[in-house]
């Protein structure tokens, strides 16, 4: 069922990860999807893994419309040529944007293990120029599009390193923001029908996370075990459910967990599973005692309160 059909939505990032797995869900449901990274294809970069022209393969593929935009996010001047397209080409229609990307995966990696005085202070700009920033930036041309018809939704990634320390100050800081972005810009657009979220998901089995589980499983055979992963096609599938939704704007203005959303719409993975949220039982208890992983399934999927959730059980992520 095409419940996106004759929509129009862009995701920003989306020649890998979490961006790409969202394009082809969003292209799964109907959609023409604009995708936007600054690699067109492997003739540019070719020890680059992920382009725009995959991408967009990938969508068409799932039964969706893409169109690759070549943008570097850093630079606001390509952000507002990017919209200037999309409101020519699409009679100034635009029903979806998804704030995802992001730049600061290598610089993150090379600062880790390290805390943040020991880093030049380039390394705040280089995690949240193309992320926090950049999601305003984009914000900004989205709403002016999305005002004019009187409808529409912004949906920013962010995680839950925006309430529990996870990457360093510069990424808990920039995530943080990032829900505050959403949920302040709810309040300027509520007044003109616009929908403003902000989507945490869960452990997302991205490419360079399976790398990376996959190198730590060689000393520790049941460290995957311990993730309730989601693959980037879940992401992209509970989107395109919450913007079918008939009225999304009963919900702007709060962080929405990915899981959660997916319970609530029915929404499976691709392998028909449905990964339980980061704060259910069925989650924090298996975490915290490993005996109980084989009874996972009689524990029930109940949401922890946020203030008691205790974040020492959940592993500690590397990059």
């Amino acid at each position: 069922m095409k419940s996106l059909q004759n929509q129009v939505v862009l995701v920003t990032g989306a020649t890998r990860g979490i961006g790409k797995g969202i394009a082809i869900g969003l292209g799964e449901a109907g959609a023409t999807v604009y995708i936007t990274g600054r690699t067109l294809g492997n003739e540019e970069t070719p020890s680059q893994t992920g382009t725009l022209l995959e991408t967009k393969t990938a969508v068409e593929e799932a039964g969706g419309i893409c169109i690759p935009v070549q943008v570097d996010h850093s630079d606001d001047e390509q952000i507002k040529q990017l919209f200037t397209q999309i409101e020519q080409e699409q009679n100034g229609q635009l029903d979806l944007l998804v704030n995802n990307v992001f730049a600061g995966v290598q610089p993150l990696a090379q600062a880790s293990g390290t805390p943040f005085w020991q880093h030049d202070p380039s390394l705040w700009d280089a995690v949240n120029q193309v992320g926090l920033r950049s999601h305003y930036v984009s914000s900004i041309f989205a709403a002016r599009l999305m005002s004019k018809r009187k409808q529409g939704l912004i949906c920013t990634i962010s995680s839950w390193g925006g309430m529990s320390y996870i990457f360093g100050a510069a990424y808990g800081v920039g995530k943080a923001g990032c829900d505050r972005l959403a949920a302040d810009m709810a309040v300027e657009l509520k007044s003109e029908n616009i929908t403003s979220v902000s989507l945490w998901p869960g452990i997302v089995g991205t490419e360079q996370i399976s790398q990376l589980i996959q190198e730590s499983n060689s000393e520790n055979p049941t460290l995957r075990d311990r993730y309730n992963w989601e693959s980037p096609l879940f992401v992209g599938r509970v989107i395109a459910a919450f913007v079918a939704q008939p009225n999304p704007l009963k919900l702007t203005g709060k962080v929405q967990i990915v899981a959660e959303l997916a319970k609530r719409y029915k929404v499976v993975d691709q392998e028909g599973k449905r990964p339980a949220s980061l704060r259910s039982l069925k989650f924090i208890l298996p975490s915290a005692l490993p005996f109980l992983r084989q009874y996972a399934w009689l524990i029930p999927d109940l949401k922890v309160p946020w203030f008691l959730l205790l974040w020492k059980v959940l592993p500690s992520p590397k990059i």
